[in-house]
């Protein structure tokens, strides 16, 4: 049996971050739903990625990286197979790897607009100013 490490939800978007950016994914949000009022998850991570290989790399690389740091596999995955937009649900934080026009045009940003809202780009530390 294996043992899961208790990280929180904070620690856990870190290491989906860093997988993220390991295949560099970009315009990589992350958007806090703890105030929000019957929220569904505490994080969404989302990142954009160029191609269907690399959205997959990017997927692979943020279950890899989450794994090492917490012995944690997702709880549910969408998307492998179409490649265009892979969810990874670890329950307290899902992640959205979306190919470009296809983050675009679901808008996750504008639908949880009360989201508190960071913007990484290619460090961990979260800037104010979106990276469009």
């Amino acid at each position: 049996m294996k043992k899961t490490k208790q990280i929180s939800s904070e620690q856990l978007c870190d290491l989906v971050i860093n997988g993220m950016q390991e295949k560099k994914g970009f315009d990589i949000v992350r958007m806090d739903l703890r105030k929000i009022h019957n929220s569904i998850t505490d994080f969404f991570v989302i990142c954009s990625g160029s191609s269907d290989t690399q959205i997959d790399a990017i997927a692979s690389s943020v279950d890899e990286e989450v794994f090492k740091g917490s012995n944690q596999d997702p709880w549910h995955k969408e998307g492998i197979q179409n490649k265009e937009w892979i969810l990874l649900d670890y329950v307290d934080v899902v992640v959205h790897v979306f190919r470009k026009d296809r983050r675009e045009f679901y808008d996750i940003e504008s639908l949880w607009g009360d989201a508190e809202i960071a913007y990484y780009g290619d460090t961990l530390k979260p800037s104010s100013v979106p990276l469009n």
